[in-house]
C-alpha cells in the first residue's frame, strides 16, 4: 500500500533524513521506533505531505504522491493524527468530527447551507465507534488528555482513510487509557484500517505491531517481524540498550 524509497531530507546544515525506506502493507500495523531524533515524526510529515522530501519517492497504492499537498494526500486514502492533540478547543466534540466528514464530502465551503443538520448520522456512527458517542455535546477544551487523544483518531476517521498514521498515539496516557486506545486500534485494523505508528512505549511496540521499521540518526536500519528486530545486534545497541 505504501512505499517510501530512499528519502532524504534537510534543514539547513541539519540531515533530518540520511536515508530512509519503508513499506507498508494493505491490512498491516507496522511501527516505526527509534531514539529521539532519529526522524521518525519528519518522516511522517513527509507521508503525509506536510514536508516535501529533498530526495526519494512516496508511493501509495503505485501512485506517486511524493509532491501532492497534504489535502491531495488525505484525498488519496492517507490520514495523519498528530503527537501533538491539534483539535478545534472551542467546538463540541461532534462539530470536530463534523468537520471532517463534511470535508471529504466536499461541503467545507458550502456557505449557504447551515452545517447544523448535515452528516449527522455518519459523524454520530463515528463517535460511537471510538467510544466518544456519550459526550458528543461537549466541549472538546472540557476533555482528558486521553479523550482528546481518541477524538483526534475520530476526526482523522472523518476523512475515511486507507492508511491511518498514528504519531505517538497514547502519549501522556494513563495505562488504562492506553490500554482502550489500543484495544480501539486492533478493532479498527481487524475492520480493514491499515496502521501506520511510532510510539517510545518498546513494550506496546513489541505486542502490537505486525512489523517494525527503525530508523537510528536519519537511517532506516532494519524492518521486519518483531522476533527478528529484537534479535538484531544493531538495534539492540543502537536503541534497546544491548545485549
Amino acid at each position: 500500500m505504501l512505499q517510501v524509497k530512499d528519502v532524504q531530507k534537510s534543514f539547513g546544515h541539519f540531515q533530518a533524513i540520511i536515508r530512509a525506506n519503508l513499506d507498508v502493507r494493505r491490512g498491516e500495523i507496522v511501527a516505526v521506533i527509534g531514539p529521539n531524533g532519529a526522524g521518525k515524526s519528519t518522516l511522517f510529515k513527509i507521508i503525509s505531505g506536510h514536508l516535501k522530501p529533498d530526495r526519494g519517492k512516496i508511493l501509495f497504492r503505485d501512485r506517486d504522491i511524493t509532491s501532492l499537498e497534504p489535502h491531495q494526500i488525505c484525498r488519496q486514502g492517507v490520514s495523519l493524527s498528530y503527537q501533538i492533540v491539534n483539535v478545534f478547543s472551542r467546538l463540541t466534540v461532534f462539530e470536530n468530527v463534523q468537520v471532517s466528514v463534511l470535508s471529504r464530502l466536499g461541503k467545507a465551503f458550502d456557505f449557504f447551507t447551515p452545517a447544523k443538520g448535515l452528516a449527522i448520522d455518519e459523524t454520530e456512527k463515528i463517535l460511537d465507534s471510538v467510544g466518544l458517542g456519550n459526550v458528543g455535546d461537549r466541549i472538546c477544551g472540557a476533555l482528558s488528555h486521553g479523550e482528546q487523544k481518541v477524538l483526534e483518531i475520530a476526526i482523522a476517521l472523518g476523512s475515511n482513510p486507507e492508511l491511518l498514521i498514528l504519531d505517538e498515539p497514547t502519549a501522556g496516557m494513563a495505562q488504562e487509557e492506553t490500554s482502550a486506545t489500543i484495544k480501539l486500534l486492533e478493532r479498527l485494523n481487524h475492520e480493514g484500517l491499515t496502521i501506520l505508528f511510532c510510539e517510545h512505549d518498546i513494550e506496546l511496540v513489541f505486542s502490537f505491531a505486525n512489523r517494525i521499521m527503525v530508523m537510528q540518526q536519519g537511517v532506516s536500519i532494519i524492518q521486519g517481524p518483531p522476533h527478528q528486530v529484537r534479535e538484531n545486534r544493531e538495534v539492540r545497541e543502537a536503541y534497546l540498550g544491548g545485549a
